[in-house]
Formats: C-alpha cells, structure tokens, sequence
C-alpha cells in the first residue's frame, strides 16, 4: 500500500483571476505561490494554457514557466500543459530547449491534446498553421519528439533543420490527460502521464491503472510514472475548508451554464440561492473533490493513492483567498512528515 508520507506532491496553478482582482495580480500570485511551495519542499509546479476564458490569466505557459524558474531555487516547472493543437512543434522545441538550457534538470514538458478553448479562438491561433479539422495530435508529438532526436525519414524536408540550443535535449515529456486516450498512448511510447481527475469524467482507475499495465520502457522514461491532479482544499477544521470550497462550488456551476467570469468569493456563493438542480449539481461535482481538515484530507488522499497506484500527487486549490490557498498547500505539505493511515 502507498503511503502519503512519501508520495511526492506537486502543483498545478492556473492563474485564475478573482472577483474583485486582476489579471496582473493572479500573474503575480502564481509566481509568489511557486516560491511558496517551493521552500515547502514540493516536487513540482505546474500551469496551464488556456485561451479567450475572463477567469484565467496565462495563455502562455512557456512564458510563466521561465519567469517562476527565475523566482525559485529548487522546484521543477513546466506546463501542466501546452497545448499542442495551437503550436507549431518547432516552436514548442525551440522554447523548452532554451527553457532547459538556462534551468537544466528542473524543466518539465507536459503536453495536452486538446486545444483549450473555445473553436473559434482555436481556429484564431492555428489559422497561418496547415489548419487539419481533425485531430493531428499524434502527427504533432511524432515532428516534437523528431526535432529533439533527429530520427527523420532520410527524405524528409526537415532532416537539416537544427533545433537551437543544439547541445541541450528536450526536457521530460508528460502527456496530460481526461480520458483513456493519453493513458495508453503514454504508456505506449514510454513518457510521463499526468489525469486530470479534478475535471475529467473519465474512470480515473482505467486511466490510470491501465497506463501502469501498458507501459513500455523508453529512453525518456525507464517506468512508468502516473500523477493525479486533484482539486483540494485544506484548513485547520473541515467548516473552514467547507467555507472556502464554496467558491469553487458556484465557480464550477457557473462554467456549466457558460459563465466564465473571475472565481468568486464565499460571501458570494453562500449567497446564492441555489435550485434543488443547482445542489445535484454541486454534489455530483464534490465527489472529485478533496475537502476537509488535514485529517480528512488524508484519509481522503489515502484512498486515492491506494486505488490509483499514483505515484505522485499534483494538487489545484482554485479558491479565493489566497492566504487560505498557502495555508492549504502547507497543511498538505505537512502530512509528508508523519506516517497516514489507511
């Protein structure tokens, strides 16, 4: 059986705006909750890439990876992730080789397949691209992994093509995922997969056993390595974790009827006056996430790890108050310390 105690933890932050703040400000925050974490002993930090949503300030993963590799000491950092839909794979290669080149050994290349926002803004930011309606993920990934190791066809029109720095490999490469797909081609070609349990509706046991099962040794990666990304959040009592849950209760609600405005705070959702419907959704949505004192959490954890087989855990806290939000992340880190029951 996993044990919490030594299961390494990460994060994934997504520079959501809050009501009442800034774009500016979530930037910032992101880079002092990287500092955070960092001194707090966590193995990783993540962000993301999202494009066209009010609620979310980064669009640009590379960008905020480089500026909290600049602000930290130890912590890796990556993209939790770019998505590849959007990007030429030349350019991905020449960004994370560069990124590598001035943080070796603390880069991390997670890449998603889907596109991150809405279709038009998709075909926003791939229309001077070879524009494919379908989906070319896998033909993208094949031309990234070509750029760092050169194995193209003898004929191929790119074979000369020299990715700068050339003496610096890419970094780790992660698959992100919310269903079966990634899952088995991640074990496939023997890279990193990371689900994204906090919003998937996917069988997160079929994710991610079935990558353990499947997975074939590769030069990137000798075994596997699984992450689950849950949404979590921690305080000294579970009413004080209840209270702040709440804004992701009504921010999830919101997204539903395709509201994506800034995350509100719990003043706001405890009053909303929710329908019967509103509260089925609600319920339907707690059961992906962790709530409670650092006592529940881990019974909670516990469970994941025992079912899942994760070997690392990667928490969101997308709650208002950002001091509850370190808070969170230090009673979490905290349980590393101490032995947890099953």
């Amino acid at each position: 059986m996993a044990q919490l105690a030594n299961t390494p933890l990460s994060v994934l932050d997504l520079s959501f705006v809050s009501s009442g703040g800034t774009g500016p400000q979530a930037l910032r925050a992101t880079i002092e909750l990287a500092r955070h974490v960092d001194a707090l002993g966590y193995v990783r930090l993540w962000v993301a890439e999202h494009h066209n949503l009010p609620s979310v300030a980064s669009g640009a993963p590379d960008i905020m990876t480089g500026q909290i590799l600049a602000a930290t000491n130890r912590i890796r950092v990556g993209s939790g992730g770019v998505m590849l839909p959007n990007h030429a794979p030349l350019m991905v290669a020449e960004r994370f080789k560069v990124l590598e080149a001035l943080y070796p050994d603390r880069v991390d290349l997670g890449l998603g397949r889907a596109p991150g926002t809405d279709q038009i803004t998709s075909h926003a930011l791939r229309r001077r691209q070879d524009v494919d309606p379908g989906d070319d993920f896998l033909d993208r990934l094949k031309e990234l992994m070509a750029w760092d190791t050169g194995n193209w066809p003898p004929d191929h029109p790119y074979r000369n093509i020299k990715v700068m720095p050339v003496d610096v490999k890419l970094p780790p490469i992660w698959l992100l995922g919310s269903s079966g797909y990634s899952a088995r081609l991640s074990a496939q070609i023997g890279v990193g997969f990371a689900f994204a349990h906090h919003f998937a509706t996917h069988d997160v046991l079929d994710a991610m056993l079935s990558y353990r099962d499947a997975f074939q040794p590769s030069d990137r990666l000798a075994k596997p390595h699984a992450i689950l990304a849950l949404s979590l959040v921690c305080a000294p009592t579970d009413e004080e974790a209840e209270y702040h849950a709440s804004s992701i209760d009504l921010a999830h609600l919101r997204r539903a009827r395709g509201n994506f405005g800034p995350l509100p705070s719990p003043e706001e959702a405890l009053a909303t006056p929710y329908t019967d419907a509103d509260r089925a959704y609600i319920a339907r949505n707690r059961e992906k996430l962790v709530v409670g004192s650092p006592e529940t959490v881990a019974r909670k954890l516990q469970r994941y790890l025992d079912t899942t087989l994760a070997d690392e855990i990667m928490i969101t806290t997308p709650i208002h108050d950002f001091a509850a939000k370190k808070r969170s992340y230090e009673l979490v880190g905290a349980m590393q310390s101490a032995s947890v029951d099953a």
